[in-house]
């Protein structure tokens, strides 16, 4: 009997351990995926633009290797192979590139381009706040991350008819906020290199 019930109770356990394991081992891997994703998602959103910091390195050569401002007009100098656009690229984008340049000189060259600092994300807000102005930002902000910034709204704000203005172009894309209905009907949303906020 006391045999039997050891049994049981030893044969529960290991459905117990496995489901946990099993459990463990998906969320991790999930969790990995996920992660991926979103890191990809951040990379491939963020375009270089001017007087950003980059550090360029190839393997194996020293003078190609080293840390470089970008341009107001957008590009940068590097031994060899002279002006490269690089505003309006991704970080893998710009490696491609000088990859594929250095190939006249080298076979098969490893490049890494690294983005050291952002200094080309600029939002602006104006209006009802207590501090309007143009904000120079180090990381993705989103609408309320730039009125927090501004101090808040004046007594005046008209929070229900918010505008976010994006140039897309020759065009300028006037985006709807309703500070009113956040986070239940409003997306929080981020905003982009150059967008205005304009509280009425």
């Amino acid at each position: 009997m006391k045999c039997s019930l050891a049994k049981r109770l030893f044969g529960s356990a290991l459905v117990l351990v496995a489901a946990w394991v099993g459990s463990g081992c998906a969320s991790s891997s999930t969790s990995s995926t996920n992660g991926a994703a979103a890191n990809r998602v951040v990379e491939e959103a963020y375009r270089i633009g001017p007087e950003d910091v980059l550090r360029i390195t190839v393997w194996k050569n020293e003078a190609m290797s080293g840390t470089v401002p970008v341009r107001p007009d957008g590009k940068i100098s590097l031994p060899l192979i002279n002006d490269i656009q690089a505003a309006g690229l991704t970080a893998l984008e710009l490696r491609d590139v000088i990859a594929q340049r250095l190939q006249e000189y080298e076979k098969n060259p490893e490049v890494s381009v690294i983005v050291q600092e952002v200094r080309s994300y600029r939002v602006s807000i104006m209006g009802e706040v207590a501090r309007p102005g143009r904000y120079d930002l180090k990381s993705a902000a989103t609408v309320l991350d730039v009125l927090a910034l501004a101090g808040g709204f004046t007594q005046f704000a008209s929070r229900s008819r918010i505008v976010v203005l994006r140039p897309e172009g020759s065009t300028t894309k006037q985006i709807p906020f309703d500070y009113t209905k956040v986070p239940k009907d409003q997306e929080n949303f981020p905003l982009k290199n150059g967008d205005v906020v304009l509280v009425p």
